[in-house]
């Protein structure tokens, strides 16, 4: 580090400068200290809290942490593991993914606070000698020489810093400031639906789990938080205004009328302050790298809310690119186009292949039911699970482990990518 004569520009040199202290980011930057490497991360807020933030860990991504060793420190944190997942029409329950049939060590969804997944990422980091992590520092452009990307200048709490770095890495959401300044943009595929997010009181001994209800014109996502329950409420798209023009009230109603177990709860709705909105998003990159610079996570594709699958996405994106970015570290004027471009090649199959799947569901099922008027039942599909519950191992693997998951180097996925031919 160096201060510069006029104490206004705090400067770093630095390996990999990451910036964005997500999953992506801090999963990253945790596996890349561990090759030592210099690695610093730029996290804009001062804590990992946030109003909107997935909170499943899934099973790939658990299995990545036992190789970490830290799967242990995950359960001292309060969390819910679900081995099921149901939904709700008008014609009754049926459960959609049996997490418990997947051939794996851990056959579950785990549900803690994103930000204590955070914590444990970055204490484990912050016991690496090469690893710094610089909270309330947001980055607002790029460093560049020529063509190539060289860093980035930040906002600090004691005014601008400069970090040089031989690779940076965007890992800072779907709304990318990086991705804004290396001029990219991403291709839009839409989403029909937007989500009001809040939380309601659970009583001790309620049903624990996870639990869709569907009705006409609305989703309702009960997420269980222990002490209280985590609610999604899908509305069509734009139709936040709508909502709050009719009234707190008539939020309370909707929820009670669409899940009869909260009719006694949603009285802690005290009017809108209490409620959060989620603008749904769906896209991707055309490529995720330019010289000395990757995209990863978010930055690279926004993930649609179904299956809760963003996080995995961004946890498998980071084992890959840390992968692949240690193969290829004795290649000449590292990290090279190569190396960077094949971290895309591996990631595109399951990116574009989850999409596909998001955007099915939202044209057959989620969109018809935000337009319906009438009770919703239940779709054939749904009905055909519930009738041959083996086949509900299907949704689980695609929902739990992925269309390809990722292993850190030596694992079966390490060995996959080295037959491609990539680094």
């Amino acid at each position: 580090m160096m201060v510069s004569m006029d104490g206004i520009v705090t400067e770093y040199r630095t390996d990999v400068c990451i910036v964005g202290g997500g999953p992506a980011g801090m999963m990253l930057g945790l596996l890349l200290a561990r090759q030592g490497l210099d690695v610093t991360v730029l996290e804009k807020h001062p804590d990992f809290i946030r109003d909107f933030r997935g909170d499943t860990v899934h099973p790939s991504t658990l299995d990545v942490l036992d190789q970490l060793g830290l799967a242990g420190d995950t359960e001292r944190v309060p969390h819910r593991d679900v081995a099921e997942l149901h939904t709700t029409f008008a014609d009754g329950t049926y459960r959609v993914a049996d997490f418990s049939r997947l051939r794996t060590a851990h056959p579950y969804i785990r549900f803690m606070p994103q930000a204590d997944f955070l914590n444990v990422l970055a204490q484990a980091a912050q016991q690496l000698p090469s690893f710094r992590l610089l909270r309330s520092h947001e980055a607002v452009d790029l460093l560049t020489d020529g063509e190539a990307v060289r860093g980035v200048r930040a906002r600090g709490p004691d005014g601008a810093v400069q970090v040089s770095a031989k690779l940076t890495v965007a890992a800072d959401g779907r709304n990318s400031a990086l991705r804004r300044c290396a001029g990219l943009r991403p291709r839009e595929y839409g989403a029909p639906m937007d989500v009001l997010w809040f939380r309601l009181g659970r009583a001790a001994g309620s049903e624990k789990g996870l639990d869709m209800h569907f009705g006409p014109g609305r989703v309702v996502l009960a997420i269980d938080r222990g002490d209280y329950w985590q609610i999604a409420y899908v509305i069509p798209k734009g139709g936040d205004e709508r909502v709050r023009a009719a009234g707190i009230e008539a939020l309370r109603k909707s929820v009670a009328e669409l899940i009869p177990e909260l009719a006694g709860n949603v009285a802690e709705l005290a009017g809108f302050d209490d409620v959060s909105t989620l603008t749904v998003r769906l896209d991707r990159l055309r490529r995720w790298s330019k010289p000395g610079i990757l995209f990863i996570g978010d930055a690279a594709h926004a993930m649609s809310p179904i299956g809760g699958v963003g996080i995995n996405l961004a946890i498998q994106d980071a084992v890959c690119a840390a992968r692949v970015l240690a193969a290829g570290r004795a290649a000449q004027g590292w990290p090279t186009h190569r190396t960077l471009a094949a971290v895309h090649r591996r990631r595109w199959f399951p990116t574009v292949g989850t999409q596909q799947l998001q955007r099915i569901a939202q044209r057959f099922l989620v969109l018809p039911m935000l337009a319906g008027t009438e009770p919703v039942k239940a779709p054939r599909l749904l009905r055909f699970l519930g009738a041959f519950p083996r086949l509900q191992v299907l949704p689980a693997r695609i929902i739990g482990v992925g269309l390809r998951p990722e292993r850190l180097a030596g694992g079966r996925a390490g060995r996959c990518a080295r037959r491609r031919g990539d680094p």
